[in-house]
């Protein structure tokens, strides 16, 4: 078989699926192994012709004694060819036990965390990352062991948006793999043709890590029931992603009849519409409400989801289903409601609007009540995946700014208030019936904060965006807020994560 042409390769990739925006920042991760060095030395050869910009990063994770020399060698290996660069440290065991993740999930969401704070510093839309056709063979097997559905067995995507548990930064960057058609040999032969000398990593055939037993133990095995399993695997990769895509395009249709109310503490769908969906779109209906309330949640088990959605199909009113991450699934007469175990959230865990109506200030921070919540708000020029940036539910959104307006106003409501609720295509819901169907607390309604344009109702705080003013295709400008709770118990504001 002929050597793979890495460049056209890469070329390919690059445009079958829009991964370099022109005229733009592309933040390129470095570890200084063969993949991510290939990747650079392939995006330096490409810059002038999609005319972009490279700036390299690279996080030491402080897990092996060779770590910072593996550091200085991106560094001196950015400066001499005449690239920035930004190198960070992390310490990946304390962020482990902190946040109760293995070793291996804390470097991974230490890393994106770095990248995209470097992406925002630099004004890059766009992070590249190494990952090759080996390692999305080696995703796909990880997947299957531990049970997965299309949404796991798809694998990495090419393009995709930034990882949830790793969104620090708001517009959130755009992840790119542009080598993950490129196998593991292709890189190599690459890094020899072109006299790129990368680091080893000895963690890489250390048997005690899951990829590493799949990589150098049972992907051999597999060879020998089938040579060619490898490509046969990212083949299925490849037919199970448009399968998903389909599916997911198909649920998205059905949402507007499927779903009551959503907020930040609740999802309600209707239990006959429900009822009416195939058992896939069932199941990612359930996925989607899950994903919704935990956004930071990787992985949704098979289990759960299937337990609830035959409850919803069978269980009396009252059932109370378990679902991951302390969420339960309330069977109602007429109606699903996925929503946190325990009471509903107290009014003071809810954003409230003190005093009179006023301006939001653009660019700026407007305080909402006297040592209480906040809202940030700046206009960029990207925003994340419009299927992202609009979830319902979340503590930060993303508006076409042109669409919007300037003379952006918060208050509380008024009687007969109506709004377009995002994902309901264009039909209005009262404002009161709204708040009632999400469950938000009865003293809490009277001062929940309402973002208001001459336009209309743009976003009841906290809680669901009107259709009238999300990005589109071809919006240009946009307009990012973030919403900021209060300090709570003498610890200082912190911004509020979705």
């Amino acid at each position: 078989m002929a050597p793979m042409d890495v460049l056209a390769q890469v070329r390919a990739t690059i445009d079958a699926h829009d991964l370099l925006p022109r005229a733009s920042t592309v933040v390129v991760g470095v570890s200084g192994g063969p993949d991510s060095l290939c990747l650079l030395h392939v995006l330096l050869r490409l810059r002038a012709e999609y005319d972009v910009r490279l700036h390299v990063a690279h996080l030491d994770h402080r897990l092996r004694p060779e770590s910072a020399a593996d550091a200085a060698f991106v560094a001196d290996l950015a400066t001499r060819w005449g690239l920035p660069h930004t190198v960070g440290v992390a310490e990946v065991r304390r962020l482990a036990a902190e946040e109760r993740r293995s070793i291996e999930e804390a470097a991974r969401v230490a890393r994106y965390r770095f990248l995209a704070e470097v992406a925002s510093a630099v004004g890059a839309p766009t992070v590249a990352v190494g990952h090759n056709a080996d390692d999305q063979v080696e995703t796909v097997l990880m997947h299957c062991l531990r049970g997965a559905g299309l949404e796991g067995l798809r694998g990495m995507r090419r393009r995709a948006p930034w990882p949830e548990a790793a969104t620090t930064v708001c517009p959130a960057p755009i992840l790119i793999r542009p080598l993950l058609d490129v196998p593991r040999t292709a890189i190599e032969d690459y890094c020899r043709e072109h006299g790129l000398r990368p680091v080893v990593d000895r963690t890489n055939v250390e048997l005690t890590y899951f990829r590493n037993r799949i990589r150098h133990e049972l992907l051999p095995t597999l060879e020998t029931y089938n040579p060619r399993i490898r490509e046969l695997l990212r083949r299925t990769a490849n037919s199970l992603a448009d399968d998903y895509d389909c599916l997911a395009q198909l649920l998205r249709s059905h949402w507007p009849d499927l779903v009551l109310a959503e907020g930040p503490s609740s999802i309600v769908l209707l239990s006959d519409a429900f009822r009416r969906l195939p058992p896939s779109l069932q199941r990612g209906a359930l996925r989607r409400s899950i994903r919704a309330l935990r956004r930071s949640l990787r992985d949704i088990g098979w289990p759960h989801v299937e337990r609830a959605r035959r409850a919803a199909l069978v269980a009396p009113t009252g059932t109370t289903i378990t679902l991951p991450a302390g969420l339960v699934l309330e069977v109602g007469y007429d109606r699903l409601t996925v929503r946190p175990a325990g009471p509903p959230p107290h009014p003071a865990d809810i954003p409230a609007l003190v005093g009179p109506e006023r301006r939001l200030t653009l660019p700026g921070r407007t305080e909402l009540a006297p040592e209480g919540w906040a809202i940030e708000a700046h206009v960029a020029e990207s925003c994340p995946p419009i299927e992202v940036a609009a979830q319902p539910g979340q503590l930060t959104l993303c508006l076409d700014a042109d669409l919007a307006g300037t003379d952006l106003r918060l208050r509380t409501r008024r009687p007969g208030d109506r709004f377009q609720p995002q994902g309901m295509g264009g039909h209005s819901k009262s404002v009161k019936d709204y708040m009632i169907d999400a469950r938000i607390p009865r003293a809490a309604r009277a001062n929940l904060p309402l973002l208001e344009s001459e336009r209309g109702i743009l976003w009841i705080v906290g809680w669901r965006a009107s259709e009238i003013a999300l990005p589109r295709p071809d919006s240009r400008r946009f307009l990012c807020l973030r919403l900021i709770p209060p300090a709570r118990a003498g610890h200082p504001r912190e911004e509020a994560r979705p």
